[in-house]
């Protein structure tokens, strides 16, 4: 059975919200589905990108907060490019999740946020992202070592995986972008 949406339930500001914190316009989604039949992780997600839209569109605040989609994107922008309306779709998925963690409200995902701090210090500390490294960090502070070990062990062995990082030659614009930024530093 379908939920009924109350009017008494929704928020009608929140699509302004959301419009001016991504710098997108959700209303341009027609929900013609091209941004699911694009994303690589529409499986694992429990709304496709334009249903989440669907949901600021009729100003359900905590139903978008809830969902594991806006945590699970990651910002690969292959919807985008899908889009016939060429919206901006992780710009939103980025702007739910800030309004999300502002307000409080966890993360529907558990570990994410452990997995993004760890992207962002390795980009702090090579410029670049070195995934082996960001594996074996989240899987010690998650206590989930053998998980995955399959899959990375057939990265490796297919060279997906850089056992040494490499560092970028410009790391002085990386670190001001840090210093710039809200982490003040790669050891968030």
């Amino acid at each position: 059975m379908k939920a009924i949406i109350r009017a008494d339930h929704t928020d009608p500001g929140f699509v302004d919200q959301v419009n001016v914190l991504s710098g997108t316009n959700v209303g341009l989604c027609f929900h013609c589905r091209s941004c699911a039949n694009g994303c690589p992780f529409v499986e694992a997600m429990d709304y496709a990108p334009h249903g989440v839209f669907r949901l600021v569109q009729f100003g359900l605040r905590e139903e978008a907060f809830s969902c594991s989609t806006i945590w699970i994107c990651v910002g690969c922008h292959t919807c985008s490019i899908q889009c016939p309306m060429a919206i901006d779709i992780p710009a939103v998925m980025d702007a739910i999740c800030q309004m999300a963690l502002e307000q409080g409200i966890e993360a529907a995902e558990p570990d994410i946020l452990r997995f993004h701090r760890e992207v962002i210090r390795s980009i702090g500390h090579y410029g670049r992202t070195h995934k082996l490294e960001i594996m074996l960090r989240y899987k010690l502070g998650a206590g989930k070592w053998f998980e995955d070990m399959d899959v990375g062990l057939r990265m490796l062995a297919k060279r997906k995986l850089d056992i040494r990082p490499s560092r970028i030659q410009k790391m002085k614009e990386i670190e001001a972008l840090f210093q710039d930024s809200q982490y003040g530093g790669p050891n968030v």
